[in-house]
């Protein structure tokens, strides 16, 4: 007859182990001996190392003790469960690691793969990574809002960085960030903006519905004019040109859109 310690050498596991097979009802406790000490015999150990190989090929406990009584056609359906069981959870362990290791570029954070190669599609163009992160944080806060529309957006700003005007545009508004409050420069770009501005009407892209509410809209607008030195004087400048707007134009002077090139 075995000790408890002797039977957990046999079986290639703890003490710890076997008492916990013990309470969770796996492994049957013996009686006491007249000593007040349990003893296991073979059947014991024969039982234990099923259960550890068992529970080592990562069948849970708690379908265990249906494997240890299934005959050989319901032993064979249930460990192919359990196998169907376990390869989802490691499609879901390796999705989780690529998830992780994503988060690890800092920009995969809250932002879809799209968003992110149009990012680094602007730092080819030279843009300031100060500019850059900007953006990042819009983009973040738009990916929440419409998730469904943020490829298609995306590929539509794509297309837009094929305009001469457009990577103009980018390098002005990235040096911008170190231009002093009266910098004149600020008038071209309120000019290239309205000359997208007008391409943009005219291709019936302003005034479409965006999937954006207000309330939201207005917190772009102003996260723009905070984050932006220049932010509330180019507004002024199109405004009094008759624009109105930012994220969504709410306002288009009909009598420049036929303006090849805005007056500075």
């Amino acid at each position: 007859m075995l000790t408890i310690s002797r039977l957990a050498a046999h079986a290639g596991v703890t003490v710890r182990a076997v008492r916990h097979y013990h309470r969770i009802g796996l492994l049957p406790e013996p009686e006491r001996d007249r000593s007040g000490y349990r003893t296991y015999d073979a059947a014991a150990v024969v039982r234990l190392i099923r259960i550890r190989t068992l529970a080592d090929a990562g069948v849970p406990l708690a379908r265990v003790q249906e494997l240890l009584d299934a005959g050989p056609e319901e032993f064979a359906r249930s460990v192919q469960e359990i196998d169907k069981a376990l390869r989802t959870e490691i499609r879901r362990l390796q999705d989780t690691r690529s998830r992780l290791a994503r988060l690890a570029a800092g920009e995969h954070l809250a932002l879809p793969q799209s968003v992110v190669d149009y990012l680094d599609r602007l730092r080819g163009l030279g843009v300031d990574e100060r500019y850059i992160e900007m953006e990042r944080d819009a983009w973040i806060m738009i990916a929440a809002q419409v998730p469904h529309w943020i490829d298609s957006v995306i590929a539509k700003k794509h297309d837009e960085l094929d305009d001469p005007d457009m990577v103009r545009l980018y390098g002005l508004l990235s040096g911008a960030l170190d231009w002093p409050p009266d910098d004149p420069r600020i008038n071209e770009v309120a000019d290239i903006m309205e000359r997208l501005l007008v391409r943009a009407v005219r291709a019936g892209e302003v005034g479409a519905d965006d999937g954006i509410d207000d309330h939201f809209v207005d917190l772009l607008d102003s996260t723009m004019v905070e984050s932006s030195p220049h932010g509330a004087r180019l507004l002024e400048i199109l405004e009094e040109r008759g624009w109105k707007g930012w994220t969504r134009i709410e306002q288009v002077p009909a009598e420049r859109l036929d303006a090849e090139q805005p007056p500075s």
